[in-house]
């Protein structure tokens, strides 16, 4: 045995609930085998799968540490999310904490007292150097409450283990009555657990995660978890999903699962994060693990993680039936329309949205449709072309999915490690047998594809069905609060960004009518208007009150359509349904 073995902290953590009404747990982490001078306690500043410096020390009140006697310890702050502790001769020590937590997503803690979410990114310490330290966490439920539902190994009743904190910081936590039910889905136990009540359908649900749980799993070849936990969120409105090792949280409202559109969009979502399981949270780039939890991980392959799981949430979801193929194409048009319909498109690339997610994605502003674009949509755009050009150079003999399988199986069964995107591009071209430079370049660059080149291939083709509108604009989308109307956002190259139409105008008048917020007078005056036409707006900025003559255009607004052509070959029939299937 290594000798270091002997040498090794150990780490337990208790949390309790106390005044989880006021939205505070009480955490104390109790440290022994100690043989140091000092220990640097250090929490995340942000968590896998979420690129947002989120600073959770923040949270972090009333922080106190003791020896084994119970005599308090000085401490020092020595950054933002450190915590030092003197501990010459001390071989144990006890620190207790309270963490305030009140926002609701799937990243972030959300105490009260019906229930409690716990991200443990966000809660935790780990002694600096020591991420590979293994810990144990007691969770000293309140008397009302009666289950914890959690992907981490369970020792006890109430303590689970975490080998190292990769894993402990990637397993959230879910305390209080939730309901809970197991089945088993591709020789794996799955655990479903629904906070905040709903309208669902056990048995329904139960059968159509399993149809897309064992289609993945066909997909990938072999699934890596013997125990998978799903926890939903149930909200008056929700939605959202965070990947992770071995369970997902998600966010849902409680009524969408009695309508068949929103229940679809439910299992795409579960059929999203269930893909992570091995795209991203096991083949993934270098940069994603292992984490530096004190500052970004920056990577431009975002569009591949992201980009090839928003393509196959869908497609899965098609092959399990639960979309038929016009409702699928539809889906994947989206994509298209969402990117192609934001002036950022022409500015940001897919692969430049990866890096800069950290500053832009997860804080967009009112100038965001004009500066950047969603690797999410552009990626799926990209992994849709990929996909086809594959069909079609290997005959309908291989697909994207014969590559992302082998891509799974090299870098992470094999050699256990983060790929290059220079090495995955080589595989796929390895595997397809020819030149796949066109689609991953063009992740790099802020153009466009000749996107029918590929879709007709397979005998489809993508149809841009407003391209002959007479739609007028004035470019700006409108806020009405407190019986005020303002300009929410401004469409580069719009009559109103040239005519210096500003976010946050208050708009009072057009051509001396005064604007009523009750009604839709804006949207009658532009579209009774012609084109070329110019309406003086007056508006209030900052105080002051100005004229602004805007110009009436022709919207420039794409309807993307993906339908069959109507003439095809034998081969693109026969590659359309191998796409297709």
């Amino acid at each position: 045995m290594d000798s270091d073995h002997f040498n090794i902290p150990e780490i337990h953590f208790e949390v309790s609930f106390s005044e989880a009404q006021a939205h505070y747990i009480e955490v104390k982490m109790s440290i022994a085998k100690l043989n140091q001078s000092y220990v640097d306690l250090k929490m995340p500043v942000w968590s896998p799968g979420s690129y947002l410096i989120r600073e959770y020390a923040k949270n972090v009140e009333r922080f106190r540490s003791f020896d084994k006697t119970g005599n308090t310890i000085a401490y020092q702050k020595i950054s933002k999310n450190t915590w030092r502790i003197p501990t010459e001769s001390l071989d144990q020590i006890e620190v207790i904490y309270a963490v305030y937590g009140f926002e609701v997503s799937v990243r972030t803690n959300f105490f009260d007292g019906d229930h409690a979410f716990i991200v443990p990114t966000a809660t935790f310490f780990h002694i600096d150097g020591r991420i590979d330290n293994p810990s144990t966490v007691s969770i000293a439920l309140k008397d009302s409450w009666a289950s914890i539902s959690t992907g981490l190994e369970q020792i006890e009743e109430r303590k689970f283990y975490a080998p190292n904190f990769d894993v402990l910081y990637d397993t959230p936590i879910e305390a209080g009555n939730q309901d809970v039910w197991k089945f088993q889905a591709a020789g794996v136990e799955h655990e479903c657990a629904m906070v905040g009540g709903g309208s669902y359908d056990k048995e329904r649900l139960t059968k159509d995660i399993t149809r897309i749980v064992e289609e993945e799993t066909r997909i990938w070849g072999s699934n890596p978890n013997e125990r998978y936990v799903i926890i939903t969120h149930n909200y008056q409105s929700g939605g959202g999903g965070l990947e992770h090792l071995n369970s997902t949280v998600l966010g849902a409202s409680r009524n969408a699962y009695l309508n068949e559109t929103s229940y679809k969009n439910y299992l795409s979502l579960v059929a999203h994060e269930y893909f992570h399981l091995w795209n991203v949270k096991r083949l993934r780039p270098k940069a994603l693990g292992p984490f530096n939890y004190d500052a970004e991980n920056y990577t431009t392959g975002l569009w591949i993680m992201e980009g090839f799981t928003s393509y196959y949430d869908n497609l899965i979801i098609k092959r399990c039936g639960f979309y038929d193929e016009k409702e699928y194409l539809a889906l994947l048009a989206n994509d298209f329309n969402i990117v192609l319909n934001r002036p950022g498109h022409t500015i940001q690339s897919a692969a430049a949205s990866s890096f800069d997610t950290w500053i832009k994605y997860y804080r967009p502003d009112e100038n965001s449709m004009n500066s950047g674009i969603s690797y999410y949509n552009k990626g799926a755009m990209l992994t849709a072309l990929l996909d086809i050009k594959i069909i079609a150079a290997t005959e309908g003999r291989l697909k994207l999915d014969d590559v992302i399988r082998e891509a799974y199986e090299e870098f992470f069964l094999k050699l256990d490690r983060g790929f290059e995107e220079n090495e995955l591009r080589s595989l796929a071209e390895r595997i397809a047998g020819t030149s796949l430079d066109d689609i991953f370049n063009a992740a790099h660059q802020d153009g466009e594809l000749e996107y029918n080149d590929y879709f007709n291939l397979v005998g489809y083709e993508i149809v841009d069905t407003n391209v002959n509108n007479n739609t007028l604009t004035l470019g700006i989308t409108t806020n009405k609060v407190d019986g005020l109307i303002s300009v929410a956002t401004v469409e580069k190259d719009s009559g109103a960004y040239d005519a210096g139409l500003s976010v946050k105008d208050e708009l009072i008048a057009i051509n001396n009518n005064r604007l009523d917020v009750k009604d839709k007078e804006i949207d009658f005056i532009v579209q009774h208007a012609k084109e070329g036409e110019t309406l003086n707006f007056l508006v209030a900025r900052d105080g002051l009150v100005r004229e602004i003559p805007v110009q009436i255009r022709k919207s420039n607004k794409k309807i993307y359509e993906i339908r069959p052509l109507k003439e095809q070959t034998f081969l693109q029939e026969l590659l359309g349904k191998i796409w297709m299937a």
